[in-house]
């Protein structure tokens, strides 16, 4: 068994308990492992939580029930009625509310002696170090590249402990970085995959239970961290398949050419994440050719030539089955482009317009000579403009 680490809170902040501490807190206050030392720490804890959707939804809920002092919020993003299966620390009164404002409120009428800060703007290389050095402990429950790759440069920079976690349908996985102490995100994942490659949550789907489960054992990692105890996930990587029932456990070493924590660093400040996950497009890029749906529609209509390639995965096209297009997924498109006549028009269908960029990028950089257009908006743009009677996906 690991050494246990000492807290991360310093000692100046541990606070003295009141008599509503005392009451509130009790039945964890009778665990050795915590008592009352271990609640002071807790109290006078500052936990940093990137996000407020499906993951930092359990984790503030559990970090304010368990008394955490302060608890600042980052997110950027107004409740969709779509959140809520996933999300439940938002309500359905809550639709269209900024995600930190409902989740304060929330926090508030669970544990009204927490102190939650808000931040309803996106982080970005401008704020995340001024913000990020307030507090004592990161949770990412982000669900995008940029963000994450910011958090984990940004803890490595000021020497935070990141606690990640992340979800895509019925799998998650969790681990702790924190660089003065094992690896960090780059040790494991040093580049992103290209953009569209991987689905997002709204693209591929999410068990609403897996957030949960996820999200809860981020809250568990971030308590052993403050109060210093027990073997935190730092150079693990849980692995949890929510449908098979099994949870798995990968060792992660800390990778020496690491070019932010390594012995060599070649990442000394915050850079552009956007770009580094090549979200922006490059200025020598061509751009995109988009088609809209009801320009689709009216020459599907006129009897205009026109050959639709929907890119989406089987699942995705049990709920809404594209008309009039060839199945080609993502990943195949490039050595089966031979079945597409190019001499005829290609538009490429995906849930929101995405992938659909990635696929007539990577065909014009494997030579393919037709016109190639992206279904702007996607399936969603389809069903918003021409067949608003199909089920929404």
């Amino acid at each position: 068994m690991k050494e246990p680490i000492p807290s991360v809170v310093p000692e100046e902040r541990w606070a003295e308990l009141t008599h509503d501490d005392l009451t509130r807190y009790s039945r964890q206050l009778l665990l050795s492992e915590l008592g009352i030392e271990g609640q002071q720490k807790l109290k006078g804890a500052k936990v940093l939580i990137v996000g407020t959707g499906g993951l930092g939804a359990p984790l503030a809920l559990y970090l304010a029930a368990a008394g955490v002092g302060t608890l600042g919020l980052v997110d950027f993003d107004s409740l969709d009625v779509s959140n809520l299966h996933r999300q439940i620390i938002h309500g359905s009164r809550d639709v269209g509310r900024p995600k930190v404002a409902s989740a304060r409120d929330r926090i508030r009428a669970l544990n009204p002696l927490v102190n939650v800060v808000t931040y309803n703007e996106p982080l970005n290389s401008e704020n995340a170090l001024d913000i990020i050095s307030e507090y004592d402990v990161v949770a990412d429950g982000t669900d995008n590249y940029p963000t994450r790759y910011l958090v984990n440069d940004a803890c490595v920079l000021l020497g935070k402990p990141n606690v990640y976690g992340s979800v895509f349908q019925f799998e998650g996985q969790a681990s702790v970085f924190w660089a003065k102490q094992g690896p960090c995100y780059r040790c494991l994942y040093r580049e992103p995959p290209p953009p569209g490659l991987v689905p997002s949550c709204a693209e591929g789907g999410v068990l609403g239970i897996l957030p949960g489960v996820i999200g809860t054992i981020q809250a568990n990692e971030v308590i052993k961290l403050l109060v210093g105890g027990g073997e935190p996930l730092t150079g693990r990587l849980m692995l949890y398949d929510a449908w098979r029932m099994k949870f798995r456990e990968l060792k992660l070493d800390k990778d020496p050419d690491c070019p932010i924590c390594g012995k060599h660093p070649t990442i000394t400040k915050l850079i552009d994440y956007e770009q580094f996950c090549r979200i922006k497009t490059k200025q020598d890029e061509t751009p995109v050719e988009s088609i809209t749906a009801t320009e689709l529609k009216r020459r599907f209509d006129a009897g205009e030539p026109v050959q639709v390639v929907d890119l989406r995965e089987p699942h995705e096209r049990a709920y809404f089955k594209f008309p009039n297009a060839k199945v080609i997924p993502l990943g195949q498109v490039i050595r089966r482009m031979d079945e597409l006549d190019p001499a005829i028009d290609t538009v490429f269908v995906c849930k929101i317009g995405q992938r659909s960029i990635l696929a007539v990028r990577n065909l014009r950089e494997a030579g393919f000579p037709g016109r190639m257009m992206n279904l702007l908006d996607g399936v969603q743009g389809w069903i918003n403009e021409v067949d608003p009677s199909a089920k929404q996906i």
